[in-house]
Order: structure tokens, then C-alpha cells, then sequence
């Protein structure tokens, strides 16, 4: 048996052919063109599906269902995106419109919610009843499992761990409020800290690293710190303490088995999972040794997001 899922994103679509031990077989990608009508969303959708069983020697007729994951508030039940900012969606009837270009069955899911179900079927968070998969890139992402089952809540959009508020009238959030976590967990909020440093100070072995404040990525703090410079390491400080404040409210409202970090930032490696778990430790409510939350690094990187479409009906 193989299944199809795809990655649909705001930059690329990426599709791949998933084997009946949760691998890759197969892969097709293309660019993502948006604004355009619901028919051009589906002819791209449709084209990288096809392409992708082509390049593993497959057709539809060998595939049970497709899946996707794809951006914004999605209703699982009725098969319609609902909402989705970035890819300039409104009540798109998606399951419908693919499943009669496809004539296969559609299986719609969050994007994150996709990528921690590949994480918990196939990565690290698998051999877990509850969990929760974080990714840190220009937002912050959250996936919810709970007794093996994705969590959306009633409405389909739980789980926006990112905009809940850590510090009272904070920084400013895209969403339009102040102080949410996502303003000081993501790589975006990360890369904030360290100008701000910066412009503090002008003698800061940052400069050297970065040369100009335009060219400060999630890795320049930590790069700092790991040479020496302190105010590389206060930047890195603060940055875990805002995460690991998330973090930890995460763990005191779902306790889950395990909590899996993903996207750039978490290439850091120990240099941040060491001192983040010991910050997470001391703010945990629990304080059951024999069942402490294990919190690790995500382990399928972009492949979360196909394999966790591809087995959404698995």
C-alpha cells in the first residue's frame, strides 16, 4: 500500500509517495502561485500529486485517498479551508474541487497539525498518547495530539499555542494584538532581540559576525555566545527564557508525554536544549520525576508535513 500527501504551503507545494513503512518514496515540488482562482489551486495541487506518482511508477488507482495539509482554519468535516492569510483563501471548497479532479477521496488537515501527526506516526513523537510539536520559524507552530487524535477544537482552530500572551501589552504580534509568544519564541522574534542588542551595543562581536543589522539571522546569537561574546549570550538567555515560558505553560496545561521542537532554531542543538530544558524544568507545576514531559528535537524536518498529510487516514 502507498499513500499520497502533500505539503501546500504559501512558497511551494510538495508532494510525496509515503511506502507502507512511513518512507519517502517518491517526491514532486513546485512553486506556489498565489492569489489565484479555486480551479488554478487545484490544477497545482493536482500536477504535483500526478507528478509525484508518476516519479514512483504509480497511478491514482494505486493510492487510497490524497492528503494535504495546508495553511489557515480548515473544517476537516465539510472539506473546506475556511480561512487562510497567506494563501489568500476564503471559504475554499478544496476537498470537493480536488476530489473531482483527482476522482480520489480528500483528506484536508492544518498544516501544523499535518506535520506533528508525521511526527507522531513516524518522528519524535511517536510511541506517545499525548504530545505536542512545536516549530519555530518566522511564526511559531503548534500541533496537538491527545489520545492519539489531532486536536483542533470545536471550531477547528485550536491550537494557536503562538498567539497566546506571555507578557502583558508586549511587543506587537502580526495578528494584530501585543505580547504574544510568537513575538519572542519565533526565529522572527529571535532575530529582533539580537538588532536590538546590537544598536546597544556597537562593540559587540555580532557586528563582525553579522557585518550589518539587515543581514542578523536566527543563528547570529547563538554564533556569538558560542564564541564568547556576552552580548551574544544575553540575547541567547532571553530568548530561551521566553521560550521556555511558553513552553512550560504548554506542559502545565496538556502535560504531554513528549514536546518535539522543530524548525531552524532547533538545529542549535544542546547549545539550546540543554539550558531550555532545565528553564522548562524549574517553571513545570508537576513535579512528578516519573513523569516529567521529555522535551526533544523533531526529527522529519520539512518531511512532517507529507508524511503526517499522506497518513491522515491511515
Amino acid at each position: 500500500m502507498h499513500y499520497l500527501g502533500i505539503d501546500l504551503g504559501g512558497t511551494n507545494i510538495a508532494a510525496g509517495v509515503v511506502d507502507e513503512d512511513y518512507r519517502i518514496a517518491a517526491r514532486a515540488k513546485r512553486k506556489t502561485s498565489v492569489p489565484c482562482t479555486p480551479q488554478e489551486i487545484t490544477e497545482q495541487l493536482a500536477l504535483t500529486a500526478l507528478e509525484a506518482l508518476k516519479n514512483a511508477r504509480l497511478t491514482l488507482n494505486d493510492i487510497p485517498y490524497v492528503g494535504i495539509g495546508t495553511p489557515g482554519t480548515v473544517n476537516r468535516e465539510s472539506g473546506v479551508v475556511e480561512y487562510s492569510n497567506n494563501l489568500f483563501f476564503e471559504n475554499l471548497e478544496l476537498k470537493k474541487l480536488l476530489s473531482e479532479r483527482l476522482n480520489r477521496d480528500v483528506i484536508l488537515e492544518n498544516d501544523a497539525n499535518a506535520a506533528a501527526f508525521g511526527e507522531y506516526r513516524a518522528g519524535a513523537l511517536k510511541g506517545a498518547n499525548n504530545a505536542l510539536a512545536i516549530t519555530l520559524g518566522t511564526g511559531v507552530g503548534s500541533g496537538i495530539i491527545i489520545d492519539g487524535k489531532i486536536y483542533a477544537g470545536s471550531n477547528f482552530a485550536g491550537g494557536e499555542i503562538g498567539h497566546t500572551v506571555i507578557v502583558a501589552n508586549g511587543r506587537p504580534c502580526t495578528c494584530g494584538r501585543k505580547g504574544c509568544w510568537e513575538s519572542y519564541a519565533s526565529a522572527t522574534g529571535l532575530i529582533a532581540m539580537t538588532r536590538e542588542a546590537m544598536r546597544k551595543d556597537r562593540e559587540s562581536l555580532l557586528w563582525k559576525l553579522a557585518g550589518t543589522l539587515e543581514n542578523v539571522d536566527g543563528r547570529t546569537a547563538f554564533e556569538g555566545m558560542r564564541a564568547g561574546d556576552p552580548t551574544g549570550k544575553e540575547v541567547v538567555d532571553e530568548y530561551i527564557f521566553y521560550l521556555a515560558c511558553g513552553l512550560a505553560n504548554c506542559i502545565n496545561i496538556f502535560q504531554p508525554d513528549i514536546l518535539c521542537i522543530g524548525g531552524g532554531i532547533s538545529n542549535e542543538g544542546e547549545s539550546l536544549m540543554v539550558p531550555l530544558r532545565k528553564a522548562v524544568a524549574d517553571e513545570n507545576y508537576a513535579r512528578n520525576a516519573q513523569h516529567q514531559t521529555l522535551i526533544c528535537r523533531a526529527q522529519l524536518g520539512n518531511d512532517a508535513g507529507i508524511l503526517g498529510a499522506a497518513l491522515l487516514g491511515v
